[in-house]
């Protein structure tokens, strides 16, 4: 009885704040303007209200949603100033890189402060006459023990043309944006300019595009027309569009030539940035990004590991399951393209994706030595991290985009060849028992890796095979046999350059001299064998000056696979001549059994339409 007294009177003794419910509580109020925009800035004021007694302690994010590096956003951040209710200057104090607290406050804190900002991408803020494209953690500052309050953001002193792109909300009037807690804030990024919007119905949702670019409207349309295919077949391989948390999901777009190239899944939002235009060659890469992020409204979203929930701010986000949320998103993100008939013919899918998966599991030692869990962890080193240091990436790191396609191109096959089912089927199931719940902004059950498992079991009805293929190629590194699966297909792996002398390592060529400088060389290749490695220059080849790329692929046009030639090389211990034994080139391609002149039989084309045909019905 005591001790519930005291608990009692300890209670009634807090301030009225933390006695109500945080989303109760007063909202963090936001003010952004961009007076100087000219010269990338921003003048940023967030007023704190019902502040408990004690310094409050301010901080820019270290990380962001979707990156898994440190990206130390407080470095952008100066002319740091707060006032209290009365507008009294308050202490500010540094208490490390990230932050600053700030004390003798009276329950109110207005902390301002100037950001620079001049990287449009989905982890930046990017800002410039033209427009603000703005990542959140980038962008504001946030209170310790406040996270759970609601946001309200305010964009004032914008040019009249301007529009706002955003997930958050907007009141009545359409004049302030609003987050139910800092997790949904962090994960809203926002776009001003002149926006080009084309709205349409999907499955009850509203899709919106809104975009930044410069070309015509109706290449914008056209553009549209596009996404739109690529929306339902997504929806297709789940079985129906999200539960979007405000009934709409916004493609924002930005396709200005200031901008850098990126995509950024959000919860019910992507951030889309290239200099590419809506026309041409590169219109099927931007599409190809709109593929990959609106997967993500299901998968990494809302199907979410359990190792990255709650996504934390302060620091680098590890998680062992990165090579199925962004792995097997990026092998769906492509085929997507080709049920969509954005790959207009099974043929330029198989080059354009199937080539380039094959190649990055055939080439790489990394994917010979690590695993895809262990790949997903290395993650916050990759990332868009930044490190000025050399690394042997090139002999250790497959990105686990690739290792996880990889694996999902297949797991799909097998499952199709072995088990009359399919990676759509596992997919829906994955989403039916961890994805579709959800509650407050966030999955009721993230998964774990052995849940990914056991699904898999679950789907082949056959879990001593689920059991092999995660130790072998999940929780191992076993390569799969690609032409073996491919076939049932009717799609054949082949050398791309048979017979072909080869180095295999990329030359950087240098035409005030005529030689060529060394990368870091790949175990196996001649140049690893021979003993060399980066930045050894190559002065000579088989007593021939390299003036150029062309020049040095007529040489090797010279020899076969298993030649002996000298190279002259300057190396880190002076200059010498080096016996190299010249191999086949060992790159790969992916061509349909019409193109390499084979009979394909219908039941290959019936396997390859199952597989590659549009699932909208």
């Amino acid at each position: 009885m005591l001790m519930r007294k005291t608990a009692a009177l300890l209670l009634l003794s807090l301030p009225l704040a933390l006695a109500r419910p945080a989303r109760a509580q007063a909202p963090v109020q936001y003010n952004v303007s961009f007076p100087n925009a000219v010269h990338h800035e921003a003048r940023i004021t967030v007023t704190f209200r019902e502040v408990p007694a004690g310094p409050l302690q301010v901080r820019m994010a270290r990380s962001s949603p979707g990156r898994y590096a440190l990206h130390e956003f407080a470095k952008n951040v100066y002319d740091v100033a707060a006032t209290d209710s009365r507008g009294r200057t308050l202490t500010v104090t540094r208490p490390d890189p990230s932050g600053w607290d700030v004390a003798g406050h009276d329950g109110t804190v207005t902390f301002s402060y100037t950001l620079f900002g001049d990287r449009t991408d989905g982890t930046y803020a990017g800002i410039d006459a033209r427009h603000a494209h703005l990542n959140i953690p980038a962008t504001l500052a946030y209170a310790q023990g406040l996270e759970q309050r609601p946001a309200q953001v305010q964009f004032t002193g914008l040019p009249a043309t301007w529009t706002v792109a955003t997930q958050l909300q907007p009141d009545a009037a359409g004049t302030t944006w609003q987050a139910p807690s800092l997790q949904y804030l962090m994960d809203s990024p926002t776009s001003l300019g002149e926006q080009q919007v084309r709205t349409w119905q999907e499955g009850g949702r509203t899709i919106e595009l809104k975009v930044l670019h410069d070309g015509t409207p109706a290449e914008l349309d056209a553009y549209t027309a596009q996404t739109q295919k690529i929306v339902r077949e997504a929806a297709a391989v789940f079985g129906g569009m999200p539960a979007f948390d405000f009934g709409r999901y916004t493609f924002i777009a930005n396709y200005l030539p200031q901008t850098s190239s990126d995509g950024m899944e959000h919860r019910n939002s992507t951030s889309l940035t290239s200099r590419r235009p809506l026309r041409g060659p590169g219109m099927i890469d931007n599409l190809g990004t709109v593929s990959h992020e609106f997967i993500h409204a299901w998968n990494v979203e809302r199907l979410r590991p359990q190792d990255l929930e709650p996504f934390d701010f302060s620091q680098a986000n590890m998680s062992r399951n990165l090579w199925f949320a962004e792995g097997f998103t990026q092998y769906y993100g492509e085929l997507v393209l080709r049920r969509a008939g954005i790959y207009p013919t099974d043929a330029e899918y198989s080059q354009e994706a199937l080539t380039g998966l094959i190649n990055a599991m055939a080439l790489s030692p990394g994917a010979a030595r690590f695993s895809p869990v262990q790949m997903s962890q290395k993650a916050p080193f990759v990332d868009a991290a930044a490190a000025i240091d050399p690394n042997n990436r090139a002999n250790t790191y497959l990105s686990y985009y690739y290792i996880g396609a990889a694996n999902a191109l297949a797991l799909d096959l097998e499952l199709r060849t072995r088990f009359k089912t399919d990676l759509d089927t596992y997919m829906r199931a994955m989403w039916q028992q961890f994805g579709k719940a959800q509650e407050n902004n966030t999955p009721t059950r993230p998964y774990t890796t052995p849940d990914l498992q056991r699904v898999l079991g679950e789907v082949a009805r056959d879990t001593a095979f689920a059991g092999q293929f995660f130790r072998q190629h999940i929780y191992g590194h076993q390569r799969h046999d690609y032409p073996a699966l491919l076939a049932p297909a009717g799609l054949l792996v082949r050398p791309a350059r048979p017979n072909k002398a080869s180095l295999a390592t990329r030359l950087s060529f240098n035409a005030a001299d005529s030689t060529a400088t060394l990368g870091t060389t790949t175990i196996g290749s001649p140049l690893y064998v021979a003993g060399l490695d980066r930045e050894d220059v190559v002065l000579r080849f088989d007593g021939q000056r390299l003036v150029g790329a062309k020049a040095f692929e007529e040489l090797l046009a010279n020899h076969r696979p298993g030649d002996l030639v000298q190279l002259e090389v300057r190396t880190r211990t002076g200059l010498q001549t080096v016996p190299v034994t010249l191999t086949e080139d060992p790159t790969l391609e992916v061509v349909t059994y019409e193109a390499a002149g084979r009979p394909v039989s219908k039941a290959q084309k019936k396997f390859r339409a199952a597989w590659l045909g549009s699932k909208v019905r």
